[in-house]
């Protein structure tokens, strides 16, 4: 990361934090069945214990509730004891199922915020390539990044652009061997025959081989 380019665009990318509280339950309040799995509490402090997922799906029996935050909450929460959490959480269930549901039985705060892993960097203003190495991923895409399709269509771009790259290539390339006979005949012209030929490496097999005589012009150039 030696490139100042690259440590600027890292500078002005945010930092998402998640943090994802589990709820073990005696029994379920919630509801369940197609359709039910997550539901969402509207506060007046924006990201406040707002997406909620339960567990029946993935594990059935399991009674467990989970709510995820992100950033700013997030961080305050991962800052204050399970207790206070805790206290918070049943205090959003209730004005959303109501009093009489029961306390939780224990609860899992999944920190991230002080995990260096956690530490999500949009390389979409970053990289694209770097020199014959290409960046590809949902990443990749501005639109729908963090999504299958996202991936899809950053591969379907990437993979152009790959192939614009290469046929660049290989038009350099045959614009130099067009010129290696040429160039390789006008050295002729100031070196001797046996200097010409022992420049190998300036003409090819057809132009050595007439230059050291073995060939007529015509046969060189065909």
């Amino acid at each position: 990361m030696k490139q100042r380019w690259k440590m600027e665009a890292i500078q002005t990318c945010e930092v998402m934090v998640y943090t994802k509280i589990f709820l073990k339950f005696l029994h379920k309040f919630w509801p369940c069945g197609p359709g039910k799995e997550f539901f969402m509490y509207a506060h007046e402090r924006r990201g406040y214990y707002t997406f909620w997922q339960h567990m029946e799906n993935a594990f059935p029996g399991s009674n467990i509730l989970v709510v995820t935050l992100m950033n700013r909450e997030s961080k305050r929460v991962e800052a204050q004891s399970d207790e206070e959490t805790l206290k918070e959480a049943m205090g959003v269930l209730k004005n959303m199922f109501g009093p009489n549901i029961p306390n939780a039985t224990d609860i899992l705060v999944a920190a991230t915020a002080t995990i260096q892993s956690s530490l999500i960097i949009n390389l979409f203003t970053i990289l694209r390539y770097m020199g014959r190495i290409f960046f590809t991923g949902e990443h990749r895409s501005e639109q729908f990044s963090g999504y299958v399709h996202g991936g899809y269509l950053a591969g379907i771009d990437t993979s152009k652009a790959l192939l614009e790259e290469r046929r660049k290539e290989r038009k350099t390339e045959n614009q130099n061997h067009s010129l290696e006979p040429l160039l390789a005949l006008t050295g002729s012209l100031t070196l001797t025959k046996a200097d010409a030929v022992s420049s190998l490496h300036k003409c090819d097999i057809p132009t050595q081989l007439y230059l050291s005589g073995k060939l007529s012009i015509p046969e060189a150039i065909l």
